[in-house]
């Protein structure tokens, strides 16, 4: 399958084309509109190698993210970013191309800071590798987090090596009824202690926390912190569904788009203020994250992201000529994103204009 892949590059390259990557096609709205010929790359699946004590796991980029954590399950073992499985159809490789991060990204980091290593085929066909399989590698290192959040741009990921962590021992959810101001002043609050929250959300006046590590430290929390427990079986239902997008807010975030709004996904400072937005806000990451759905135009969403000092980018919308998707890049970050386009991808073989216009 390797030997077709490197095929399909050469013959797009010779001729002028492009190749739209694609594994299960579960992103395939997100980032501005694919061209080019489809490659798919589902079937390129597997799990490569896994040293559960060496807490690294290696696996094809069309393998499932379900399938992937079914296998790391079985030794007490998990993603600790919790990366959206959308449905079950989220793959690997859409899951490092994308960058995408679940609820415990503050607390346990982003994505990227999980990928050890990675090989691609670039956009002459060439094989390159990168990084490694332990967490003490330095060599490439930077390289492979440099495909996270590239949406394909720059080559296509074949093979990836991750960092795996143990599930925790104890786990609980309190539930607050706050207001957005209330809520963020709080969190900012929390998060000068050392208090085990392994994530947040607030939306339409609750915040919900989960609390996670050693049993001991987990009770400690709770009587600190009071709240409304909420059981177990309801709770993981819910930051499962957040975690895929699934949950309340995004299936009525969904419904908004069809009329004619937009969701946007906006990275803050987590001690930025309460937005004063029209529409509903859902907040994670202790404030850095902030989703919003809303028919504001852009330019609007933008300031409004500017003035507190982060960038709002459009997750989900109804329009099918979107266009810039993302916050426009400063002309020095433009530079360096060419550079590298140039080579790693001198022919813009692979999704052009997925991540930027210009790229």
């Amino acid at each position: 399958m390797l030997g077709e892949f490197q095929e399909r590059i050469r013959s797009a390259a010779a001729q002028g084309g492009a190749l739209q990557i694609q594994g299960q096609g579960s992103k395939a709205f997100y980032g501005e509109l694919p061209k080019g010929e489809l490659l798919d790359v589902s079937a390129f699946a597997g799990v490569s190698s896994y040293e559960p004590s060496e807490l690294v796991i290696t696996a094809k980029a069309g393998t499932p993210i379900r399938e992937l954590e079914a296998l790391l399950a079985e030794q007490g073992q998990h993603l600790a970013f919790e990366p959206p499985r959308f449905g079950g159809r989220g793959t690997v490789g859409g899951m490092v191309a994308s960058g995408l991060s679940g609820p415990t990204r503050a607390s346990q980091g982003a994505l990227r800071e999980h990928v050890l290593g990675l090989s691609l085929l670039n956009g002459r066909a060439e094989l390159l590798n990168f990084g490694g399989t332990v967490m003490k590698n330095v060599a490439g290192y930077d390289v492979s987090r440099l495909m996270a959040g590239s949406l394909g741009v720059l080559g296509l990921i074949l093979e990836v090596s991750l960092k795996v962590m143990p599930q925790p021992l104890a786990r609980a959810t309190l539930r607050f009824e706050l207001g957005q101001s209330q809520a963020l002043n709080q969190l900012n609050r929390w998060g000068g202690k050392p208090l085990p929250i392994q994530a947040s959300a607030w939306w339409d006046g609750a915040l919900l926390l989960r609390l996670a590590g050693a049993a001991a430290a987990v009770r400690a929390a709770q009587q600190e912190l009071g709240g409304e427990p909420i059981p177990e079986a309801l709770a993981q239902p819910f930051w499962d569904g957040l975690r895929d997008h699934s949950d309340e807010f995004f299936a009525g975030a969904e419904r908004a788009v069809a009329g004619g709004a937009t969701l946007w996904r906006l990275s803050l400072p987590q001690t930025a203020p309460a937005l004063q937005l029209p529409g509903e806000q859902l907040i994670e990451w202790g404030g850095g994250q902030r989703w919003v759905t809303t028919p504001l135009p852009a330019a609007q969403m933008r300031e409004a992201a500017l003035a507190v000092g982060g960038h709002a980018s459009i997750f989900l919308c109804r329009d099918a000529h979107r266009h810039s998707v993302f916050a426009p890049p400063s002309e020095a970050l433009l530079r360096i994103q060419r550079g590298l386009k140039q080579s790693f991808d001198p022919d813009r073989v692979f999704n052009p204009g997925r991540l930027y216009p210009e790229l």
